[in-house]
């Protein structure tokens, strides 16, 4: 019997879920996942408990939101002026923005909060802080 191991290319379907039970992502015979484990394709945490798993194996993953996606952070909010912007430009909350930040650097940003002269910029992943589980079937080892 076939056990995962670094260095093997996996084939897994899954339902990500948060603590509330909202689904945040899934996989399936469709749409499948398939990575190399200890390539740091996905979460350590996730390759960790993948390794040692056969095919066929069902395993439900807890992973901490440090391990994840990482805390959300005050340091990646960031208000600046609504002049900024040119005047018919609408910003809706929830928008992503693409700002050139620091010279070259892009930085993909989602829009918190706008009035008449601020924009609030959260550069945090929407998963940021959430702690994820993953129910997930390893389908093959290549």
């Amino acid at each position: 019997m076939q056990r995962a191991k670094t260095g093997d290319r996996v084939t897994v379907h899954y339902i990500g879920t948060l603590d509330n039970g909202r689904i945040f992502d899934q996989r399936d015979d469709e749409q499948p996942l398939t990575f190399t484990l200890g390539a740091g394709e996905v979460f350590s945490s996730l390759e960790h408990d993948i390794i040692g798993m056969v095919i066929g194996e069902v395993k439900n993953i807890y992973i901490l939101a440090a391990q994840a996606y990482g805390l959300r952070l005050d340091e990646n909010l960031l208000q600046v002026s609504r002049q900024m912007f040119p005047v018919e430009r609408e910003l809706r909350i929830g928008e992503k923005l693409s700002l050139e930040l620091g010279g070259a650097e892009q930085r993909v940003m989602r829009v918190r909060n706008v009035d008449a002269q601020q924009v609030l910029l959260d550069g945090n992943h929407d998963l940021a802080g959430c702690d994820l589980t993953f129910a997930l079937q390893l389908v093959s080892i290549d």
